[in-house]
C-alpha cells in the first residue's frame, strides 16, 4: 500500500519541520542625541511558540534604565496538537507496516484487521485535517506577532519620532511553512489510502459477490419462461377439435414470440417443434397422435 511507504517519510518531515524550528529576530535602538542605545536587541522563539513567556529588553531613551518586553500571543496548542498528530501517525504507520510484511494472513483473519485498520486510518485522515488547518492560522498569527514592524512597537522608546528604532535581521519561515505543506500532503496521502483499505474489509467483498442484477439477465429468465410455456403438450385428437385448433394459433404465436426474443437477446437456444405423440390400440397399430416435442440442439 502507499501508506506502508510514504506515510512514514511524510509524517516525520511534518513533525520535524514544525517541532525543531527556531527563530531569531534581531532590531536596534538608536537614541536622539548623546543618550544611551542599545544597537543590537536579540529576540528568539521557537516550538511550542508560547511567545507570551518570550521577553527582551529594551533601553529608555528618558532614563539611563531599560524595560522589559513580552511578546503577544500563545500559539501552542495548535502547534503540539500538530506534532502528537505526526508522532503518533508516525508510530501506527511503521506498526502497519510490520503487521502487512510479517503478518498479513493474521491481518486477514475474521476480516477484524482490515476494520479496525479501516477506522483508525479514517480517524488519522480527520485529525490531519484538522491539526493542518489550525497549523497554517496559528503560523500566520505567529508571523504577524513576530513582525519587526509589530515588535518595534512595543518598545517605548521607538515610539517617539527622535529616536531611530530598525530591525536588523528578520526571523526565517522556510520550515514552518514547509511543515504546513507537509501536513497537506498527508491529509491526501491518509484520505486516499481509506480506499485501499476499504477494498480488504469483508464490506467491499460482500458487494462483489452479491452483483445486482443486470437487464440482460432478467431479459433471459422472462424468455426462459416463455419458452417453457411454448413447449407444453397439447390435448389429444379425440373430442378436443376445437381446443386442439385455438391451441395449434397460440403454439403459433408462442413460437413467433420466441423466435423474435431469441432475436433480441442473442442467445444459442435449442429450436422445440411440436407434433402429436403415437397412440396404440389394442393391436398395436396407430390410433392418434397427440402433442410430441423434436428438439434440434444449435
Amino acid at each position: 500500500m502507499c501508506m506502508v511507504i510514504f506515510a512514514p517519510i511524510f509524517a516525520i518531515c511534518a513533525f520535524a519541520t514544525c517541532g525543531g524550528y527556531y527563530g531569531h529576530l534581531q532590531v536596534k535602538v538608536d537614541c536622539a542625541g548623546r543618550r544611551p542605545s542599545n544597537l543590537s536587541i536579540n529576540i528568539d522563539f521557537g516550538y511550542p511558540f508560547r511567545l507570551i513567556d518570550v521577553h527582551f529588553k529594551a533601553p529608555l531613551c528618558e532614563a539611563k534604565r531599560e524595560e522589559i518586553i513580552f511578546l503577544d500571543g500563545d500559539f501552542s496548542s495548535a502547534s503540539q496538537f500538530f506534532v502528537t498528530v505526526g508522532v503518533f501517525a508516525f508510530l501506527y504507520s511503521l506498526l502497519a507496516t510490520i503487521v502487512y510484511v510479517f503478518y498479513q494472513n493474521n491481518y486477514l483473519k475474521n476480516n477484524r484487521g482490515p476494520l479496525l485498520d479501516f477506522v483508525v486510518t479514517s480517524i488519522f485522515s480527520f485529525t490531519w485535517l484538522v491539526s493542518s488547518c489550525c497549523w497554517a492560522k496559528s503560523l500566520s498569527d505567529i508571523k504577524t506577532a513576530t513582525n519587526p514592524t509589530q515588535v518595534l512597537l512595543l518598545i517605548s522608546a521607538c515610539r517617539a519620532h527622535e529616536n531611530k528604532c530598525t530591525a536588523t535581521q528578520e526571523p526565517l519561515w522556510s520550515r514552518p511553512n514547509t511543515s504546513v505543506v507537509f501536513g497537506f500532503v498527508n491529509v491526501v496521502l491518509w484520505v486516499g489510502n481509506i480506499w485501499f483499505v476499504f477494498k480488504e474489509t469483508g464490506w467491499y467483498k460482500t458487494g462483489q459477490r452479491y452483483p445486482t442484477r443486470s437487464a440482460s439477465g432478467k431479459r433471459h429468465s422472462e424468455m426462459r419462461q416463455r419458452l417453457y410455456i411454448g413447449s407444453s403438450f397439447e390435448q389429444p385428437d379425440e373430442g378436443y377439435g376445437p381446443q386442439l385448433s385455438r391451441q395449434g394459433s397460440f403454439n403459433q404465436q408462442v413460437n413467433r414470440q420466441v423466435s423474435f426474443n431469441e432475436s433480441q437477446v442473442s442467445l444459442s437456444l435449442p429450436h422445440a417443434y411440436l407434433g402429436k405423440p403415437v397412440i396404440y390400440d389394442r393391436d398395436n397399430k396407430v390410433a392418434s397422435q397427440g402433442p410430441m416435442i423434436i428438439v434440434n440442439e444449435m
